[in-house]
Formats: structure tokens, sequence, C-alpha cells
């Protein structure tokens, strides 16, 4: 009988290979998540407290926190934006194809990651 080639499992958000992350977790939906990408999601989480009815029903001192909690979202994901892009640009992706899909130009997207 002959073996089919077993398929690389990829995270489902930043499509990292299963070779590219120290953990990968799978889903029942056949989505798979790595530990750099929960860390992302726990940050953003983190950013709103629960349970969450409106920033009105707030206090100062929680809408204060989560301002914080939200700068941190805003930085993780940022550096795995550019982590990305670093591993776009190593492959030799042009920055025309990366700013395509960030809806920017070229020059804008080179501007804004190199």
């Amino acid at each position: 009988m002959l073996a089919l080639p077993k398929r690389k499992l990829r995270c489902s958000f930043c499509k990292k290979s299963e070779t590219q992350v120290a953990r990968l977790v799978g889903g029942a939906a056949g989505g798979y998540i790595c530990e750099d990408c929960v860390g992302v999601c726990n940050t953003i989480l983190d950013a709103a407290p629960s349970p969450f009815k409106s920033w009105d029903d707030l206090t100062d001192e929680q809408l204060l926190t989560s301002i914080k909690a939200s700068e941190a979202s805003v930085a993780a994901l940022h550096s795995l934006i550019h982590a990305q892009v670093a591993a776009l640009r190593k492959r030799e992706v042009s920055w025309t194809a990366i700013g395509k899909v960030l809806g920017v130009s070229r020059q804008a997207a080179w501007e804004r990651f190199s």
C-alpha cells in the first residue's frame, strides 16, 4: 500500500508551519493556532474587562487599566506583522506584493517595515 505524504500543518492565523513554531494547537473545525498567536489573542482578550457591556459601565480605574492592555495588544500585533514581513522579505517577496495585501503602495510598505 502506498503511503500518502504527511500534510504539513500551519497556524491558521500567521501561516507559520509546524516546523517554524514550538507548539501548534488543533481545533475541532480543523484549524490550528501557534503559541505566538495564542499570546497575541490573550493580550487582546485582556484589553477589555469581562463581561464587557459598554465603556460607560466601567470605572475610571477599569478604563485606565484597559488602555494599558489595549496598548500591549497593539504592540504585540505590531511585532507579529513585522516578523511576518521580515519572513516574506527573507523569501524575497517583493514590496509590491506586500503592499498589495496591506492595501498600500510598495513605497508605503517599504517605509513602514524597513
